[in-house]
């Protein structure tokens, strides 16, 4: 049997930072020593060259010796000690025309040509000659009584390469501290500024957790508009959440007075099997209405239905019908004023719900009787009024029982959501939902929506 390892390392921010940065120090740095080299040579090559040219009386000296200036030259009266150089003495073609016998005796006898080769270049100027060594060559152009030379002075490379060489080592010896304080600056730097992301993550858990509900304000500047994003779908989640809660509360509600008119209608000994079947039939295309509805109305909201004009008086009289069934023991007396012409601005669901729910109440409420109305008013709304004569509501838990979960009448069974889900639907529509005392003497509920 064979076992292989998937080993997939994480990817991790921090070191795609410190690789990148560390990468950029290091190439920045190193093309700092490098250039700090060069031109530390170059300045070496630039003072030897002036050094030179401060000896040039003590070459010309040597130069003298070998009949290469005139005896007349009074320039050399007090400069006519002789130094010993390895010289090349030059045309302006770069031929060689003279070699200093320290050349000849090395066998330098092709050093003009080979520093033509080169010369364009920037200096410091190194050739390897024909004794197999390394030099610098020092260029120097003067006119020494009336003669223009191209002189070429040679001087051992491995001295100077020892002193560049110890230069060169300090150079990088010293980037190397700088990289090593680059490197502790910046991993201080890394986890100081993945601080807030540590944070963040944290104040995510607690949000996962339900211990808080959105991410405190206090980020950096960069950091602003991912919590705002953040805190604003955490936002739209509760929000659709609570749309969802509702939803299924006030299904549960709106079906559980159809329960109970499918209920009262088979209880029923009047109707024969076929009208039973129609009526429970009724009730079920009524409760997959509601059911479509609902979960319309929890994924889009109130403000994402579709608005419509629903006729009010056949959809209030289906209604009345079913509360006959399931109040029939109480042998309410229903009247409904509502012309067949007058409509209700919005979506046929919530004319369902504000209607259901209210003459629900005024049914399960009213000693006798239940009254429904619909009409225009002078300030061109639509308005819709259910009434009963029952115990009324008490002016003081008016606000209170539109509530979700509030009931004004503990003694029966209920859960508080239907005038809730009243009122929501109402302020969707930015109408208002009043109550009142009604001539029966009982509840008046009054809605009033703009058209």
């Amino acid at each position: 049997m064979r076992f292989g390892l998937n080993f997939k390392p994480k990817k991790r921010l921090l070191t795609r930072m410190f690789l990148t940065s560390l990468s950029i120090i290091a190439l920045v740095g190193f093309g700092l020593a490098w250039l700090v080299n060069l031109l530390h040579a170059q300045n070496n090559y630039n003072e030897e060259t002036a050094q030179l040219i401060a000896e040039i009386p003590k070459v010309a000296a040597e130069l003298k010796e070998h009949d290469l200036i005139p005896e007349t030259s009074e320039w050399l009266d007090e400069n006519n000690t002789p130094e010993r150089y390895v010289i090349a003495s030059c045309d302006q073609n770069f031929k060689q025309v003279w070699t200093s016998s320290l050349a000849v005796d090395r066998g330098l006898f092709d050093t003009c040509e080979r520093f033509d080769e080169i010369r364009n270049d920037s200096p410091p100027y190194y050739l390897n000659l024909a004794d197999n060594k390394g030099y610098f060559i020092y260029l120097l152009s003067v006119e020494i009584a009336r003669n223009q030379y191209n002189l070429l002075v040679m001087k051992d490379a491995e001295k100077l390469e020892k002193e560049m060489d110890k230069f060169s080592r300090r150079t990088y010896f010293r980037l190397g501290l700088v990289l090593a304080l680059a490197l502790v600056l910046l991993i201080s730097a890394g986890y100081w500024g993945m601080r807030p992301l540590v944070r963040m993550r944290n104040e995510l858990d607690s949000v996962n957790s339900g211990k808080s509900t959105e991410l405190s304000q206090d980020y950096p500047v960069e950091l602003e508009g991912v919590t705002q994003a953040l805190n604003q779908l955490l936002v739209q989640s509760s929000a659709q959440q609570q749309r969802y809660q509702n939803a299924m509360n006030d299904l549960a509600h709106s079906l559980k007075t159809r329960l109970a008119a499918v209920h009262a209608i088979t209880d029923d000994a009047t109707l024969d099997k076929q009208a039973t079947s129609e009526k429970i039939m009724e009730q079920v295309s009524q409760m997959d209405q509601l059911v479509k509805y609902q979960l319309k109305r929890a994924m889009l909201g109130r403000k994402g239905l579709k608005q419509e004009q629903t006729q009010v008086a056949p959809l209030v009289n289906q209604l009345s019908q079913m509360l006959f069934k399931v109040y029939r023991d109480k042998q309410v007396e229903f009247t409904a004023n509502i012309p067949i012409e007058h409509v209700f601005p919005g979506d046929k669901g919530d004319l369902m719900e504000l209607c259901g729910n209210l003459m629900e109440n005024a049914f399960k409420l009213c000693i006798s009787q239940v009254r429904v109305s619909a009409s225009y008013n002078d300030a061109g709304e639509f308005e819709l009024i259910v009434e009963d004569d029952g115990q009324g509501v008490e002016e003081s838990i008016r606000k209170k029982i539109i509530e979700r979960g509030v009931r004004a009448d503990t003694q029966k069974a209920g859960q508080g959501i239907g005038l809730a889900v009243c009122n929501e639907i109402v302020i969707s529509y930015n109408g208002k939902l009043s109550i009142e005392t009604s001539e029966l003497e009982g509840a008046k509920f009054r809605i009033t929506i703009p058209i």
